[in-house]
């Protein structure tokens, strides 16, 4: 069996969640999708490149009892002690057993870290869905960790009044946060004052079963990113990636875990949606795509959040071969690039 994604993820175990300030490590994320679409032989060279940006784990400040996680839950200075309890509990308790445990408290702060505590923790458990080993537990108790260190709860959603088929229109629906200035947890914040928010939180999108639901939903993002991603490339990749790391994940969920996963899906997208989607759509045209090709340009830009994208888009395109997808993820790293 290829070693690789192991060997990328004991490299990155001792680097923080975090660099240059809130900027996310993407590095276990983009190895895992290397790895994943056969990418193998290129993602330490990736990891040569990105690694020099990355800075050392924080350090604990003291440790977070079982029994009393609430008061430290959403506090990044306790990102060291975060690290340290998820470590301990992924060694002492099955991995399935910690993810089915603490799936529910962090998902009401599903916005944590831009979305990125739960893309984390998606791509963990799809590696170890794959193939269970130490080095993919590690992995999957960091997610957790820096998802539950940067936690952050978006405002309620209400009951929609409407239920409608179709995502994209559901999207197109997303009000837009006044000022659209400011950094991701200030826009976030704007939402519990924002006419319309509530209903179009609440108004799931879609129809059939959760996994159908949760894929039209990453699928609709996809390819609205090709009109409106101009708005800001890279943050707008997460109004996909967020609610595909919960699909990922519904898997290894309890059942009675899936509905609840949908609706804090759903609102990630909107919610991205709200804080950075730009008022207008841009014309697109979409040509012929290949999977191969796609991912190997955004490979070439260097770029997480291009190979995340990328990733994604595949995904998808596996499921549905429309064209559209394909040609979104090779605008999107074109739009990255040019930033």
């Amino acid at each position: 069996m290829d070693e690789t994604l192991d060997e990328a993820l004991r490299r990155l175990h001792s680097t923080g969640p975090e660099h240059d300030g809130w900027l996310s490590n993407h590095g276990p994320m983009a190895a895992e999708a290397l790895v994943h679409h056969g990418r193998a032989a290129e993602v330490h060279g990736w990891l040569d490149a990105y690694q020099r940006r990355l800075e050392e784990a924080p350090r604990g400040i003291a440790p977070i009892a079982a029994g009393e996680w609430r008061e430290p839950l959403g506090d990044p200075v306790r990102t060291g002690d975060w690290l340290a309890f998820f470590d301990r509990a992924t060694r002492a308790e099955p991995w399935r057993d910690v993810l089915a445990l603490w799936w529910p408290r962090l998902l009401p702060g599903i916005a944590a870290g831009a979305t990125h505590g739960v893309i984390r923790v998606g791509h963990a458990v799809r590696a170890l869905r794959e193939r269970e080993t130490a080095a993919r537990v590690a992995e999957l108790g960091q997610g957790l960790a820096y998802w539950a260190a940067r936690w952050q709860p978006l405002a309620p959603a209400g009951r929609g009044p409407y239920r409608s088929s179709d995502p994209r229109a559901a999207l197109d629906a997303v009000p837009r946060v006044p000022d659209q200035r400011s950094g991701i947890r200030s826009r976030l914040a704007q939402l519990a004052d924002l006419p319309g928010w509530p209903a179009a939180a609440g108004a799931l999108p879609g129809g059939g079963s959760v996994e159908d639901r949760l894929a039209a939903i990453v699928a609709a993002a996809v390819r609205r990113h090709a009109t409106h991603g101009y708005g800001n490339p890279v943050l707008l990749v997460h109004a996909a990636t967020a609610p595909l790391a919960v699909l990922r994940t519904l898997p290894a969920l309890p059942a009675a875990l899936h509905g609840p996963s949908l609706a804090a899906a759903w609102a990630a997208t909107a919610a991205v949606t709200a804080t950075y989607a730009p008022p207008a759509a841009r014309a697109f045209t979409a040509g012929d795509g290949d999977a191969g090709a796609v991912l190997h340009r955004a490979v070439e830009s260097g770029d997480a959040h291009a190979i995340k994208f990328a990733d994604a888009a595949i995904e998808m395109w596996a499921r549905e071969e429309d064209p559209l997808l394909l040609a979104a993820a090779r605008h999107a790293t074109d739009l990255i690039m040019a930033e």
